[in-house]
Formats: C-alpha cells, sequence, structure tokens
C-alpha cells in the first residue's frame, strides 16, 4: 500500500498540481500586498482621501462611535467590514484575470500547426511488382515491366 501511494505521489500530474498550488498560494499574496499597499492608496486618494481598509459600519448602533476599524475591533464592537470586502473582491479579479490571461497563453502554445494540404499524388505502385515509381514512368526501373501511361 505504501509503494501504490509513493507511485501515486511520484506521478507528474500531482507533483505538478503541487508545485501549481503552491506557486498560485505565493502569487495570491502578492496580489494581495499590490492591491492593498499600491493600488488602493492611490485609488482612495483620487476618491476623495478614503482608506479602503478603514471602511466598516458600526453594528452597535447604541455604543459610542469609532474612528477607524482598529479602535472598534479593539473595544469588540461588532463591525461589517465592507472595506477589507472591496479589497479582497479587486484581489479576486486581479488574480482571475491573470490566471485567464496564464490560460490563454499556454492554449495558444499548444495549439498544433495545421498540415498543409496534401498536394497530387506524385508516385504510383508498380501493379507486377508493388514498388512506388513515378507517376508518369511507363516502365518499372524494378521489374522492367511495362505500364500504360497515366
Amino acid at each position: 500500500m505504501l509503494k501504490e501511494f509513493k507511485e501515486f505521489a511520484m506521478r507528474g500530474n500531482v507533483l505538478d498540481m503541487a508545485v501549481g498550488i503552491i506557486i498560485g498560494a505565493a502569487f495570491g499574496k502578492i496580489i494581495s500586498s499590490f492591491v492593498a499597499d499600491v493600488l488602493m492608496p492611490p485609488l482612495g486618494l483620487l476618491l476623495g482621501k478614503v482608506d479602503f481598509s478603514n471602511l466598516f459600519l458600526n453594528l452597535n448602533f447604541s455604543g459610542p462611535p469609532y474612528n477607524t476599524l482598529a479602535e472598534a475591533k479593539a473595544a469588540g464592537a461588532p463591525t461589517l467590514n465592507y472595506g477589507i470586502f472591496i479589497n479582497t473582491v479587486i484581489d479576486f479579479l486581479i488574480v482571475a484575470f491573470a490566471i485567464f490571461l496564464l490560460i490563454q497563453q499556454v492554449n495558444r502554445l499548444q495549439k498544433q500547426p495545421t498540415p498543409a494540404p496534401a498536394g497530387p499524388p506524385t508516385t504510383k505502385d508498380c501493379p507486377h511488382c508493388l514498388s512506388t515509381i513515378p507517376l508518369k514512368a511507363t516502365r518499372c526501373p524494378q521489374c522492367t515491366s511495362e505500364l500504360k501511361a497515366a
């Protein structure tokens, strides 16, 4: 049983999948950092100095208002963190688009070129010895039989 598992685990498909998952996880972290640290700050600045990661709705309506999400979390207030959700949606869209571009390129590289259509035949078989001879031959060079003109 251990031998069968080893054979299964060492198959190319399983190893390729494992490498893909590891690289995908690292790629996801890179995209999350890109969105949170590079893309959203200028976008928030353009939209009137909005910090998307700090957008939240305090669900404790009878409690005190909180200026930041960190204050609300420190106080243990229930919050609806729609700014973080917006960041996550943008993360997903960027990752999905990047994967789409990658798959598109892989599919383009895997396309097999269409073979050129075959031209008219240039040879024929000798009816006597079955050797291949030019189409216009009137005598077989192998068996010296006379052939009908094509």
